[in-house]
């Protein structure tokens, strides 16, 4: 990062000499020669570190520290004097200097202090964009239920760690929805999020698009291809339909996992990566354990985090918010204007049971806006397998 720096100091000299090392090294530099005009720059919110005088000509420069206490980012303050005493620093450092440094300053003494202090600068701001990234995930989705609540909050404190994560659920529950909100709440998400269903992919063929492939590996490899794994280096890798692998694959998985390498197909050279596994399954992977389809120590390896989302007949309860939000987001790519839907409505698609789960719900709520031609949807705009309900 390229820190601005604030330098509070009433010599002239003192101003001049300091400002302009700042710069040479890269630092954008704003000069105050007393309080008032410091308390300006860091009103505006201009400064990420701040070198600080004791003696200004309008006010003793500690004073400053109780003040900046209350800002919402408040910049490491770097005390700078010349009648520098012992208790004087202590009592700065109390309350919450980031350093005390005696004049005629040393730049390599300096340059020490304010490197500590953008590293706490830029921890602050990651933190500042985890939580931002969370808040706008939460804001995005529309819930009611306290069992979706629950699947959520589990899923917020899943992210903050780069675990394997194990997704369950019926189809069309949001599995992916789920996995991509993971993604965008954790440390990972201004890294790559690369999904894959693995039942869309033939067995012979997985292997290939997960690890990629050397030229002449195979009839048709003209050229070397990076796989998913690999692309997705540093990011979050999403195991749709894990189910879906034939053994083999699941051991191959397995020792990636375990090694956190692997070889493309027709190398003999390993490739290290650092990848978190999300993977989903609409199956129950006990019960393929149990018939010798699915290895249990490739599900233990992936559930060290398993979250269960519920079919959307058990929490029918966020079934308005989830229809209002799908006419939403279709009202602007269909070029319509629904405002909503009828109370009769709403209660047919509540005592639906959703085989299809939200998946579904989107699909009827599509199909009723393109037959409704006002405003409002109503019962006669729905499917007749809902109205039979």
């Amino acid at each position: 990062m390229t820190a601005t720096i604030l330098l509070v100091d009433d010599e002239k000299n003192a101003r001049n000499n300091i400002g302009s090392y700042l710069e040479s090294e890269g630092y954008e530099v704003l000069l105050a020669a007393d309080l008032k005009t410091a308390r300006k720059h860091l009103a505006a919110q201009e400064a990420d570190i701040v070198l600080l005088d004791v003696q200004l000509p309008d006010g003793y420069g500690p004073d400053l520290l109780a003040e900046t206490a209350q800002l919402p980012f408040r910049p490491p303050i770097i005390m700078i004097t010349a009648h520098g005493k012992i208790e004087m620093a202590v009592e700065a450092m109390k309350n919450g200097a980031h350093d005390f440094i005696q004049k005629p300053i040393k730049f390599d003494r300096l340059e020490q202090s304010i490197k500590r202090a953008e590293d706490i600068v830029e921890m602050r701001e990651e933190l500042a964009h985890f939580r931002r990234s969370q808040q706008e995930v939460l804001d995005s989705i529309v819930i009611n239920s306290e069992v979706m609540k629950n699947v959520f909050t589990e899923a917020q404190r899943a992210a903050r760690h780069s675990t394997s994560i194990l997704i369950s659920g019926e189809t069309g529950t949001g599995k992916e929805v789920l996995a991509r909100a993971i993604h965008r709440m954790g440390p990972r998400s201004d890294k790559p999020f690369i999904d894959i269903n693995c039942a869309a992919v033939q067995n012979t063929m997985l292997e290939s698009e997960l690890f990629g492939y050397e030229a002449g590996a195979f009839t048709g490899a003209q050229k070397r291809k990076r796989g998913l794994m690999e692309v997705a280096d540093e990011g979050i890798l999403f195991l749709d339909e894990i189910s879906s692998m034939s053994p083999d694959m699941q051991a191959k998985i397995l020792r990636a996992l375990e090694e956190r390498s692997f070889r493309r197909v027709g190398s003999t050279t390993s490739i290290q990566i650092d990848v978190q596994i999300l993977a989903a399954s609409n199956k129950n992977l006990p019960e393929l354990i149990e018939k010798n389809v699915f290895r249990e120590d490739l599900y233990y390896r992936l559930k060290v985090i398993n979250i269960e989302i519920p079919p959307l007949r058990d929490h029918p309860e966020d079934i308005p918010g989830l229809a209002g939000h799908f006419i939403k987001t279709n009202n602007p790519k269909m070029g319509l204007n629904i405002e909503n839907m009828t109370p009769a409505a709403l209660e047919l698609l509540k005592k639906y049971s959703w085989p299809g789960n939200i998946r579904e719900l989107r699909n009827v709520i599509e199909r009723a806006m393109i037959f409704c031609d006002e405003a409002t949807i109503d019962v006669n705009h729905l499917p007749v397998e809902i109205k039979g309900s």
